[in-house]
């Protein structure tokens, strides 16, 4: 990832309403959520919500698809693996100690099952 990509994805996660978005898409898998009901969830009035993801859309990090007269918004797990593996690029220079928390971390996540390519 770029560093000018990095930083619209984490300008746009730098937002309570929309890293609460994000999170629960991430949540939600592969399958993603209808925005009436990532709405409820994450309490946030339509036009409000409908700004954020937009947001979110432009930096990369959802997006979404129309199923009838639902738009099913979904998190964009390669943007996300890719902003995460920029953010750890160059950790432990010399230093494995330093990191071995982070992949403890990550070792222990409850990851969506592989999405079909």
């Amino acid at each position: 990832m770029e560093t000018k990509n990095a930083v619209s994805a984490l300008s746009a996660l730098a937002h309570e309403g929309r890293l609460n978005i994000f999170r629960s898409l991430v949540q939600a898998g592969p399958e993603g959520l209808a925005a009436g009901v990532l709405g409820a969830e994450v309490e946030m009035a339509g036009s409000t919500l409908s700004n954020n993801l937009t947001i979110l859309t432009n930096a990369g990090l959802t997006s979404s698809r129309r199923d009838g007269r639902s738009i099913i918004y979904t998190a964009d797990y390669d943007c996300m693996t890719g902003l995460l593996a920029f953010l750890m690029e160059d950790c432990c220079r010399g230093s494995p100690s330093v990191c071995a928390p982070l992949a403890d971390i990550v070792s222990q996540a409850t990851c969506c099952p592989a999405q079909p390519q």
